[in-house]
């Protein structure tokens, strides 16, 4: 039984600093409402993930206002590539603008609106080191499935929000967008094809590796 306190959970959050270029980022985020950021804690992690595998090749499901892929491309070598899908337009101008601001080349980021659902079966199988889904709740069961074909074997698959706002703990929260991520969050824990996490940072960040 874990017995951290709130002090410290707070402490760990921030315990990495954000660089200007994401704070501006997550401001936008916050300024667009549908385009919530990642956490502090949870931006923290996906560096460490990245850097971790040498990360070349990421897909990101969700751009947002670029927030998340800040954080990733932190962690990547500089001749690393960024690919990161939203259905709305406004968020992929946001994310594109946020990349510029913090100076990352043009070419090491691919910036795709469309709909992931029908962008993820054109990409290559095993062609990723790290793919984080942050997007619509009720598809993560489908961008899950897909992400798993796309990443190599050793890659990393990372969901954001699976402990959504303290409810997928919580047995009577039973609403759709909890009970699909509490039950995805079992079903890849017990995936024969992954070795499993979930993270409690930021709003719970679970993570995989592809066996």
């Amino acid at each position: 039984m874990s017995t951290l306190k709130p002090a410290s959970w707070s402490y760990a959050e921030e315990f990495v600093p954000e660089a200007e270029a994401v704070e501006a980022a997550r401001r936008r985020g916050l300024e667009l409402g549908a385009a919530t950021p990642v956490g502090t804690g949870a931006g923290a992690a996906l560096r460490v993930l990245a850097a971790a595998v040498g990360a070349t090749h990421v897909m990101e499901i969700g751009s947002g206002a670029g927030t998340s892929g800040l954080w990733l491309l932190a962690g990547m070598p500089e001749h690393g590539v960024l690919t990161t899908i939203d259905v709305d337009a406004e968020h992929s101008r946001a994310a594109k603008a946020a990349f510029a601001a913090a100076g990352i080349a043009h070419q090491r980021t691919r910036v795709i609106t469309g709909r992931a659902s029908e962008v993820l079966p054109r990409m290559s199988d095993g062609a990723y080191d790290v793919v984080l889904i942050d997007a619509d709740k009720v598809n993560y069961p489908t961008y899950a499935e897909h992400a798993i074909r796309l990443l190599r074997p050793g890659g990393v698959l990372v969901l954001d929000n699976m402990l959504w706002h303290d409810r997928v703990a919580d047995p009577a929260s039973r609403d759709e967008e909890t009970s699909i991520l509490r039950d995805l969050g079992k079903s890849l824990r017990d995936d024969e094809r992954l070795v499993s996490a979930l993270l409690p940072v930021s709003d719970g960040l679970f993570v995989a590796v592809k066996r």
